[in-house]
């Protein structure tokens, strides 16, 4: 399955999901429910995530902990927070250039149209600087084709 089918079917749980319990409920429970609508579908994932952080000669074996790794191609970030900040974009893109994997996404489920949280983040495998603007986008600029410069 490509990236952009795993990143359709996971944004399209996540819609499903948001239509028949809405916006006001725990993180933890959108997260069980994604959960199961990817069993559901035979989408391979693995939950809470512990990743290491390499630093120097340290390692840290349980640095991070991803919410959702959806067949081994892309970090699915669960919030249910009143606004998603830079922080969580860059957090979301830290996990990725950690890992190794190329694409992630930010799922804010308290969004009163979760298509306006929903922010799908790329790994620049190449690039070792701080994260740019074109490797930010939301939902919106993916659909309508657009990009920060």
């Amino acid at each position: 399955m490509s990236l952009n089918d795993l990143t359709y079917q996971v944004i399209g749980c996540a819609m499903g999901i948001h239509s028949k319990l809405g916006p006001g409920l725990l993180e933890s429970v959108y997260h069980r429910c994604i959960e199961h609508d990817l069993a559901k579908l035979g989408i391979p994932f693995q939950s809470e995530v512990m990743l290491p952080v390499k630093y120097d000669e340290l390692d840290i074996p349980n640095g991070f902990k991803a919410d959702l790794i959806v067949a081994g191609k892309v970090i699915v970030e669960l919030k249910s927070t009143e606004k998603i900040s830079e922080i969580h974009k860059s957090q979301l893109l830290t996990y990725l250039k950690m890992s190794g994997i190329s694409l992630g996404l930010l799922i804010n489920f308290r969004e009163p149209q979760l298509k306006n949280g929903i922010y799908r983040i790329v790994n620049d495998l190449n690039e070792t600087s701080a994260p740019s603007a074109d490797s930010l986008h939301s939902l919106r600029d993916v659909t309508e084709g657009k990009r920060h410069a």
